[in-house]
């Protein structure tokens, strides 16, 4: 295996894609676009949308928009966003909320963001297999479980490093260090996390003998992580620390739990697969890949993502629905082409392997999005199945019946539609004297957030603290204080300060 992954790698080819094949593929890209967008334009209509994360997010752009410091009142009163996590590069799509301040604007901003990383997918594929092989990973990652769980959580920061890293494995490969080392350095802006993935690029560059650049990488993401999680995040964080340690199986902290992995690294291995819901995570991003990433070293690059999922104490980070797993997907398909073409190199009987796979890789979404909507949500999208209920419609009235610039508690589904004319919050998470309104969804067993409120508890607490309904019709009820005025805090919320 060492001798394999260690030979010669031969010269890149240069890629020369014709104007028809351009345009091909611009087509592709073109369909994927409208699709993912249809599907987070029809959530955010039929009220699935959530306050955690679209209505974060929006908030988030909005502020940067008005030039203001990023608060989130989803979050809670006066939450600086960067004392949840780091992601700084979000101030870059300020500009989009000059044309179009609306949360949907970020549902067109990710397609354009999964269509951008579609394409080092095709060009890496090109060096190695014909345009229409090459066009076909593209569409195949275009349509895979992972980018369509992506654009059904509506929106996440994670979103714009799936190019990034994309373009980064395309670059390593095309033999161009410094602009990989680049766009590690970018990389580092998404998430306080990708400071270790930048560790572990620096480790494929050593294996590619780029040893400049794989010491560099090494210090950066070290210096970048350390930044975010020591710096930044404690400075702006409420409880002045970084709070997202949640490895408590390896151990309380990262030094321990370094040393369980180096002294004891069975458990850790074991760990990784203790639960089914993790086994199915590695089956889903493995077998519609032949398990060929296995092969590959590209793939060092995809684990700190996945592992610090499988190790992570939450159970529902564990499921194949979140949208840490698109970052992953460009990376994996790329690795498991390369090892197709190593193996096909080896092997005259596994020739076709690379056509194989991407054929293959295709297929599984294909036929995954007709049948399995639990994992390739654009199935209900094309099968019509995303329709305005009466529910969405009464969620619509209470919206209408919230004025603007005040303060309002609202059901996680609600929240997105009240983010560009009120301080929204969830129930219970911006304090007992501040809102003036709420909207409470009795269909639900909970109204969403870090330590969410039941219907029941958050209609009795409406109760409690003096709030008369005004509205009610089947399971929402919209309730109003009688006599407290309105914040500052809510009014001004929406000025540029």
């Amino acid at each position: 295996m060492r001798a394999w992954l260690n030979r010669p790698r031969p010269e890149v080819p240069a890629v020369r894609v014709s104007r028809r094949q351009g345009l091909q593929l611009g087509l592709v890209l073109a369909l994927s676009a409208a699709l993912s967008t249809t599907h987070s334009f029809l959530r955010y209509a039929t009220y699935e949308a959530k306050g955690y994360d679209l209505g974060i997010f929006d908030q988030v752009v909005r502020q940067y928009a008005l030039l203001n410091a990023p608060l989130s009142s989803v979050k809670g009163v006066d939450f600086h966003i960067l004392g949840d996590h780091f992601h700084p590069i979000l101030a870059l799509l300020a500009p989009a909320y000059w044309i179009w301040p609306d949360p949907r604007m970020l549902g067109i901003i990710m397609a354009a963001a999964l269509c951008l990383a579609a394409v080092p997918v095709y060009l890496f594929a090109r060096r190695r297999v014909e345009h229409g092989w090459a066009l076909t990973a593209a569409a195949a990652l275009l349509l895979s479980w992972p980018f369509q769980a992506m654009v059904n959580w509506d929106f996440h920061e994670v979103t714009l490093g799936v190019p990034i890293l994309a373009w980064l494995v395309w670059a390593i490969d095309g033999r161009r260090p410094w602009l990989a080392l680049g766009l590690g350095v970018l990389l580092l802006t998404v998430r306080e996390d990708m400071g270790i993935t930048l560790c572990a690029v620096g480790l494929v560059f050593a294996l590619r003998r780029h040893w400049v650049q794989a010491g560099l990488a090494v210090v950066l993401g070290l210096a970048g992580y350390w930044f975010a999680t020591s710096v930044v995040i404690p400075h702006y964080s409420p409880t002045g620390g970084f709070g997202y340690w949640q490895f408590q199986a390896l151990g309380p902290d990262m030094g321990s739990s370094l040393l369980t992995i180096l002294t004891r690294p069975w458990e850790a291995v074991a760990a990784l697969v203790d639960h089914p819901l993790k086994l199915a995570l590695w089956l889903l991003h493995l077998v519609p890949l032949l398990l060929l990433p296995v092969l590959s070293p590209l793939t060092l690059m995809a684990l700190p993502i996945l592992l610090s999922r499988l190790w992570n104490d939450r159970l529902n980070v564990w499921a194949p629905v979140y949208q840490y797993d698109a970052i992953l997907a460009p990376v994996l398909l790329m690795a498991a082409l390369e090892a197709a073409v190593r193996l096909a190199d080896r092997l005259p009987a596994l020739r076709r392997l690379p056509q194989v796979l991407v054929a293959w890789a295709l297929a599984v979404a294909v036929v995954g999005t007709a049948f399995f909507p639990q994992v390739f949500p654009y199935h209900r999208t094309l099968t019509g199945d995303m329709t305005v209920t009466q529910h969405a419609r009464d969620l619509a009235h209470a919206v209408s019946l919230v004025p603007d610039d005040v303060c309002v508690e609202a059901a996680d589904n609600a929240v997105p539609h009240l983010t560009a004319r009120t301080h929204v919050g969830l129930h219970g998470d911006i304090g007992d004297e501040l809102s003036t309104w709420m909207i409470v969804d009795t269909s639900v067993e909970e109204l969403g957030g870090w330590d969410p409120l039941t219907p029941a508890q958050a209609l009795e607490r409406a109760d409690r603290l003096g709030f008369d309904v005004v509205w009610a019709e089947r399971d929402v009820v919209v309730l109003r204080h009688p006599t407290r005025g309105v914040s500052p805090v809510c009014s001004t919320y929406l000025e540029h300060r």
